[in-house]
């Protein structure tokens, strides 16, 4: 009778192992991601006393550190300036970089804008392979985003193996696949997209890169939890994590780096999703300020950093009459609960009667803003709402508000400032503490928000 063949159960997102089904993975928690594979057989043991190891010849003895050719590390530029400043300077020969995003991002048409320009540099051959898509289908978004090109190659593949073949016969320079959930490797036990197949392909193209010195781009499907779907083994297989962001309501889309061998991981890229396609914007803060005419009650204009990148972003709040006996808070794009603290202290140590009113605070544009530095251009919008007086023109605000109403210092001020001056900021309303001078720009230093407050209300 033959043995019957072991089964385990893999957890899909952490990569926990079971002999049997569990409905709750007991490593990370999550619930029904256990999925049933079947494990290579493992090599008869080495009799008693026999030798385990095998020393194999290299193909290529180690070389001094120093005799090793300096430039296969150095970058080369990928045609968007944006992703180029995400990645460090560009894209590493031998690199693979995989970009995680939810679906409708753009991961796909990024990848696709960044083959196409990859192609017209120098005549490179760049390799699409698609496993979700029609060859038809993309040849209709390239003509649409203006990405087609001679040199640029398309397969519509989800086996890996064949994929290898098409890299032999083409012989990029650049190869993207899309997406790593949907190809297949031959030989290897699970359904695409499960622990052992995305593992598998991800180990595969990695190996691939590494010795064709070709660099590999990944597209990368997220969980509801907005992680990279999969084991975690895939972010350590690779060299660069990206995640491609955006309100599905805004056009606005950011780039970030969660992992990067090659350079730092502060850095974002923004782009706008346009009709042609998805568009780099190197100029954030012109963006979301080109609509500003005016200004208007309960907006208040503030810098914000994104990593080690200062853009200018607008605050807004409306107060109004409460419909119902308890007042409203509504967020939008800030932390939800500094917002309603910082009302409070409005309140408590300025007088400002917020406690009867519907507040709705929100940001411009679509940006999401989560640090401290929101405080007090939250609280001088309000004041502003409710007073129905504008702040001063040509103003920024940036502060941290404490509960007693004292402003504390932001990090990064001065990077801040700079980026306010250049956009034809004069004056600035700060925490008082470390000196900062600005060409060109008044610097005013409160210490409380009731002292902010008397700024402002004293206009220039």
């Amino acid at each position: 009778m033959a043995k019957k063949q072991r089964v385990v159960h893999t957890c899909s997102e952490c990569g926990y192992s079971s002999p049997k089904w569990l409905g709750r993975c007991p490593e990370c928690g999550s619930w029904g991601t256990l999925q049933e594979e079947t494990p290579l057989t493992a090599a008869a043991p080495a009799p008693p006393g026999a030798t385990r190891l095998v020393a194999l010849t290299p193909a290529s003895p180690a070389s001094p550190i120093t005799e090793v050719d300096a430039a296969a590390g150095r970058t080369m530029p990928s045609g968007i300036g944006e992703l180029d400043r995400v990645l460090g300077s560009g894209v590493v020969p031998g690199s693979v970089v995989l970009m995680a995003g939810e679906p409708g991002v753009g991961k796909s048409t990024l990848l696709l804008e960044v083959a196409s320009r990859w192609s017209q540099v120098d005549a490179r051959t760049a390799l699409y392979v698609t496993a979700e898509e029609s060859a038809g289908q993309v040849r209709a978004r390239a003509e649409r985003t203006g990405a087609l090109h001679q040199t640029l190659y398309l397969a519509a593949e989800s086996n890996l193996d064949v994929v290898f073949g098409h890299v032999q016969q083409v012989k990029p320079s650049l190869l993207v696949v899309d997406s790593v959930q949907t190809m297949i490797a031959a030989g290897v036990e699970g359904v695409p997209g499960g622990v052992a197949q995305s593992r598998a392909v991800t180990a595969a193209l990695t190996t691939l890169a590494k010795t064709s010195n070709i660099p590999v781009f990944l597209v990368g499907h997220v969980t509801k939890d907005g992680n990279v779907a999969g084991p975690r083994v895939l972010e350590h297989l690779v060299d660069v994590v990206l995640n491609f962001e955006g309100d599905r309501q805004s056009s606005l889309r950011l780039l970030r780096g969660i992992k990067n061998r090659f350079g730092a991981t502060d850095e974002v890229g923004c782009f706008e999703q346009t009709s042609e396609g998805i568009r780099e914007v190197p100029d954030p803060s012109a963006l979301f300020l080109s609509h500003r005419g005016q200004t208007p009650d309960g907006s208040a204009v503030t810098v914000a950093m994104d990593g080690v990148r200062p853009i200018l972003a607008e605050v807004q709040s409306l107060t109004v009459d409460p419909v119902n006996k308890s007042p409203r808070r509504v967020v939008t794009g800030l932390d939800f609960n500094r917002v309603p603290m910082v009302l409070a202290v409005l309140q408590a140590r300025c007088g400002e009667r917020t406690n009867d009113k519907d507040a709705y605070v929100a940001t411009v544009g679509g940006m999401r803003i989560s640090e401290t530095a929101m405080d007090l251009p939250v609280a001088l919008a309000t004041w502003s709402s409710l007073h129905e007086r504008p702040l001063p023109e040509k103003t920024v605000v940036v502060g941290e508000v404490g509960l007693a109403g004292e402003l504390r210092q932001v990090p990064n001020l001065a990077r801040r400032l700079q980026e306010a001056a250049r956009l034809g900021y004069e004056r600035a309303i700060v925490p008082a503490g470390e000196p900062v001078a600005v060409g060109g720009m008044r610097i005013e230093r409160p210490r409380t928000l009731r002292e902010a407050i008397a700024l402002v209300a004293g206009g220039a």
